[in-house]
C-alpha cells in the first residue's frame, strides 16, 4: 500500500473496559462507532501477556493545521 509523501499522522488510543478478573467487561462498539465516524481507523491492538486487549490504537491523517 503507497503513501502520498508527506503524509502526517495522528493516533489514539482506547482502553477496553475491564473487570476484576481482567477479562473485557462491556462491548466498546459504541466507542468504535464514534472513533469511526470521526474518521479513525484501527490499526493494531497492545495485548497484555496472557490474553486480552489492553488497548486499541487508531490513526488517521492529522489535520493540516495540526503539527505532529
Amino acid at each position: 500500500m503507497s503513501e502520498p509523501d508527506g503524509v502526517r499522522w495522528e493516533y489514539e488510543t482506547l482502553r477496553p473496559p475491564r473487570d476484576e478478573t481482567r477479562k473485557e467487561a462491556t462491548d466498546p462498539e459504541a466507542e468504535l462507532n464514534e472513533l469511526g465516524a470521526e474518521g479513525w481507523e484501527l490499526v493494531t491492538t497492545i495485548d497484555y501477556e496472557g490474553g486480552g486487549s489492553k488497548f486499541l490504537v487508531f490513526k488517521r491523517p492529522a489535520r493540516s493545521n495540526e503539527r505532529a
